[in-house]
């Protein structure tokens, strides 16, 4: 597995702000202020910024684990535009250090005494995924069983996008296509533990995300995780239709 491809490990997040020059903490700034989506067109604009010189500069804080990018809904012809949103608050600070180094023990127990380490993970994932959702602000227009009305919010599309802010928080850097039926993970909490044990800590993983969504009354059948997929990145693949019956 070393030489496989895959996300990069969540950044410490006191470290990666100290590394960034003046011009890219400005426009950290600006994504914070808005505290939501950012286009490269509007940081440009604030900044008095070239459009290249704007989108490198939101690439770079993207590398450094300090901001995530995705697809906008299409608006007619053409790809969807990216828009940036900051999670400096997303990264590994150093009170966190002890838990991960613990979590890392724990992989490797799991690996080692249970008969199968895999089912024991991903059951582990689910109770750790219910818990996160069971905390967190239920997204609009995804009550369990509820009907869609006309121009009401999808909500399958709803539970998705919350499964994604969760994994935001988490350090997952999370990079979804438009619709988040698509997911990569740029970035892995436990990397080094899910390079040397991943039928545990990527079904550990898995499992997280059925829980957030079962917690919600959700279907979670057909969620996949697929670590090391792609270059920079695990891919998570959530179902097109998630929601309760209606």
């Amino acid at each position: 597995m070393k030489n496989s491809p895959g996300p990069a490990p969540t950044p410490l997040v006191d470290e990666a702000l100290a590394a960034l020059s003046p011009a890219l903490r400005r426009v950290l700034d600006v994504l914070e202020a808005r505290g939501g989506e950012v286009t490269v067109n509007e940081v440009a604009a604030e900044l008095g910024l070239h459009h290249n010189t704007a989108r490198g500069s939101l690439d770079a804080l993207v590398d450094a684990g300090l901001v995530v990018r995705s697809r906008q809904p299409a608006r007619g012809r053409g790809r969807p535009a990216w828009a940036y949103t900051s999670v400096a608050g997303a990264g590994i600070d150093e009170r966190t250090r002890d838990y991960l180094a613990l979590t890392t023990a724990f992989a490797h127990h799991v690996a080692r005494t249970s008969a199968d380490p895999a089912a024991s993970a991903r059951q582990i994932g689910r109770e750790w995924g219910a818990a996160m959702a069971a905390t967190a602000e239920p997204p609009t227009g995804s009550a369990p069983g509820q009907r869609r009305a006309a121009g009401a919010v999808d909500p399958d599309r709803a539970a998705r996008t919350e499964v994604v802010r969760m994994l935001t928080r988490g350090g997952f850097g999370p990079e979804p296509s438009a619709d988040a039926t698509r997911v990569a993970l740029r970035r892995c909490p436990l990397l080094e533990a899910a390079r040397s044990h991943p039928e545990v800590v990527c079904q550990v993983h898995q499992g997280m995300v059925e829980g957030m969504l079962t917690v919600r009354g959700e279907d979670p059948t057909g969620v996949r995780l697929l670590p090391f997929a792609e270059p920079g990145a695990c891919v998570l693949l959530l179902p097109d239709a998630v929601a309760g019956p209606a």
